[in-house]
């Protein structure tokens, strides 16, 4: 089944470059040019990743990746002409997934919307052979990808889904910031360490009854995370 993009900017000429190009492997490209018309898509069709325009007309990037998180952790990748570090982070503390920096090659595009997409379809694997954890309040289920504690779902991005499932199988163990970029984002990720840092905390706020004394989630100072069953 073909993958379904939408693709938000309001740069004609750049929409419809990303949409040649992604059609011509296959994919389904619906586009918006702004943030109202974004936000009434995102909310009348599923799709399997949004890439997103930070600087848009009548409602900005970030407030449309806001408002989608509230229903939706369809994938997010955003898409800013800006360079300063604080926009990319600003980007991720909003609930993208990943950003990419204007001008891009669209090779780069559509590796990190494949790259995505096979990890989505990627079937579950560990250690234990079974597809669900459960740790105190907290069941991860690998197969809906669905996270509860007490029975009540909770609405986590791809990409904290990503972060949480590989540290809630192998428990105990500490992975480093470098080995978490690897293994959630892949090999060919341009972004730095803080990328971690700022899913780990969007991740505890969601998931620790006091996140800064976490029971699930917790850090190995100087080395990196580790989940505590």
């Amino acid at each position: 089944m073909a993958s379904r993009i939408l693709v938000v900017d309001d740069e004609k000429h750049i929409v419809k470059g990303i949409r040649f190009s992604l059609e011509q492997d296959g994919m389904e490209v619906e586009c918006a040019y702004d943030g109202e018309e974004a936000l009434e898509k995102a909310k009348a069709q599923e799709y399997d990743i949004i890439l997103l325009d930070l600087m848009l007309p009548k409602l900005d990037g970030l407030s449309v990746c806001q408002q989608i998180r509230e229903f939706s952790d369809v994938p997010i990748i955003m898409l800013t002409a800006k360079g300063e570090d604080i926009d990319k982070i600003l980007g991720l503390e909003y609930g993208a997934d990943d950003y990419i920096t204007k001008p891009f090659n669209i090779l780069e595009v559509k590796a990190r919307i494949k790259a995505i997409i096979r990890r989505a379809n990627k079937p579950s694997r560990n250690e234990k052979n079974t597809s669900r954890v459960t740790a105190g309040e907290l069941t991860l289920d690998s197969e809906s990808r669905r996270v509860t504690i007490s029975g009540r779902e909770i609405n986590l991005t791809a990409r904290e889904f990503d972060v949480l499932e590989l540290l809630a199988f192998h428990p105990n163990k500490v992975y480093s910031r470098e080995q978490l970029l690897k293994l959630v984002w892949g090999n060919d990720y341009p972004g730095d360490e803080r990328t971690v840092d700022v899913h780990i905390r969007r991740l505890r706020e969601k998931i620790e009854p006091r996140p800064s004394e976490p029971e699930y989630v917790h850090t190995k100072w100087g080395v990196g995370y580790y989940f505590q069953a």
